[in-house]
């Protein structure tokens, strides 16, 4: 890296949702930015925890069990193995950690291709 990254600007690149845009890479892991708003898919990372960090707005992630909501600056990490599925009611703008690599719904199949920021 040469200098800092503004998250915001990254985002303000795109208006998609549902389709992460990594920002840089450390230790064999993409750090991404994704607009997120509606429901994402019921799914779970066999071999990964799953990490997000909220930047605006308000998260949902559903488990089987509870639900966990997030607002801003707050993260949670969905440990390997847990069905859980993102839900949010307006636009939310997250961080993502993972490594580089992992399909986004656990299944390379249905996963959105990786794109730059």
């Amino acid at each position: 890296m040469t200098g800092s990254i503004s998250l915001a600007d990254k985002l303000a690149t795109f208006q998609d949702y549902w389709s992460p845009r990594t920002v840089t890479t450390f230790n064999d892991c993409d750090v991404m930015v994704v607009k997120v708003k509606g429901e994402f898919t019921w799914h779970k990372h066999d071999d990964t925890d799953d990490f997000f960090l909220v930047l605006k707005g308000r998260l949902d992630i559903e488990l089987r069990d509870r639900t966990v909501t997030l607002g801003p600056g707050e993260l949670y990490v969905v440990p390997k193995g847990v069905e859980h599925r993102p839900v949010a009611r307006e636009e939310v703008h997250l961080m993502l950690i993972e490594p580089t690599g992992t399909p986004n719904t656990g299944d390379k199949a249905t996963a959105a291709a990786r794109k730059l920021a």
